[in-house]
């Protein structure tokens, strides 16, 4: 399944809010540096989905605000 997310780094907590048009929204309390809101995306989407980690993957936008993630 692929997703689209919009992320929000800095944020007060960390969230996931599914959007009405399929995506989802993801507040993150961490800063976008050294790949730490990557990882708690992927921690997070995890746990949303009741999926291991390693089944979680971001496939676009990595850099970007505006990721596409595959969830096996």
């Amino acid at each position: 399944m692929l997703i689209h997310i919009k992320v929000t780094p800095r944020s007060s907590k960390n969230e996931i809010l599914p959007q009405t048009d399929g995506s989802y929204k993801i507040r993150l309390t961490v800063p976008p540096v050294d790949g730490k809101a990557n990882e708690k995306i992927i921690e997070l989407l995890s746990d949303y989905f009741d999926v291991a980690k390693s089944k979680v993957m971001i496939v676009r936008g990595e850099g970007s605000r505006n990721k596409v993630v595959e969830i096996f």
